[in-house]
């Protein structure tokens, strides 16, 4: 088993890079922080590179055979992009998708310039949870699915489902012009309770600061809102996604 105790190493460096967009996109690799995600990967069949583990805990990950390579607490803490270093961080490479993987899709989810990462990690958690076959990243401003705190907040279901990027009108036309489009809009009269949607279906998600574009919604042939408490002005954009996946896609 290959050990690595310095924070100098050229590998550990190179790990500490993958925390930048710009490097990720390069390489094609992304970081994977933690034990349960590390877990999910191996058992996806993702192509993991190495893991670093922490020295006393290597023999619960056997599973990896020559992927491990045992280290300190100080080079994780190094590598890691959490508050408190996990005992495990390992490298794979990224499952790339395009426009031909909504192909077979019914189900899909749209994200229109979606810039949190957490919210974003837990809506395609939340995607994968509610039989979602694909979601589409709308927009210039997405936020990037590989950073680590996306990673993260997906809890091992990053690579359950093809996350494609589109940033053309004329692409989502081509792609979702016999679907459903149905928009989520706050001043909606269509109540979530009575609505019902058809196969194939796009449900539209704007950002939590912006909402939907008027693009979106003149693309839309429907619209849809969530029924709450007049006190209550919005929800946080993750919950407001399981709400209406879970009635609208189960």
């Amino acid at each position: 088993m290959q050990e690595i105790s310095s924070i100098n190493n050229d590998l550990v460096k190179a790990m500490v890079r993958l925390q930048q967009k710009k490097y990720r996109d390069k390489e094609n690799k992304f970081l994977i922080e933690g034990k349960k995600c590390v877990e999910e990967a191996f058992n996806a069949g993702l192509n993991i590179e190495y893991v670093f583990v922490i020295k006393e805990k290597a023999p619960n990950y056997e599973y990896l055979g020559d992927k491990i390579i045992s280290t300190t607490e100080a080079v994780l803490k190094k590598i890691s992009t959490t508050d408190s270093a996990p005992e495990i961080v390992a490298v794979a490479a990224k499952k790339n998708y395009s426009v031909e993987d909504l192909k077979d899709a019914s189900k899909v989810v749209l994200l229109e310039n979606i810039k949190d990462l957490g919210n974003l990690g837990t809506i395609l958690r939340t995607s994968v949870a509610f039989g979602a076959d694909a979601v589409v990243l709308y927009g210039n401003e997405c936020a990037d699915v590989y950073n680590p705190k996306c990673v993260r907040s997906t809890v091992g279901n990053l690579w359950k489902i093809p996350v494609v990027y589109i940033d053309n009108t004329g692409i989502l036309k081509q792609v979702f012009s016999k679907f459903q489009r149905v928009a989520t809009l706050p001043r909606s009269t269509n109540y979530l309770k009575n609505f019902k949607v058809d196969s194939p279906v796009l449900v539209m998600f704007g950002s939590e600061a912006d909402g939907l574009s008027e693009e979106l919604i003149n693309f839309s042939n429907d619209n849809v809102k969530i029924e709450m408490a007049s006190s209550v002005e919005s929800l946080n954009l993750s919950v407001s996604c399981a709400v209406v996946l879970y009635r609208l896609f189960l």
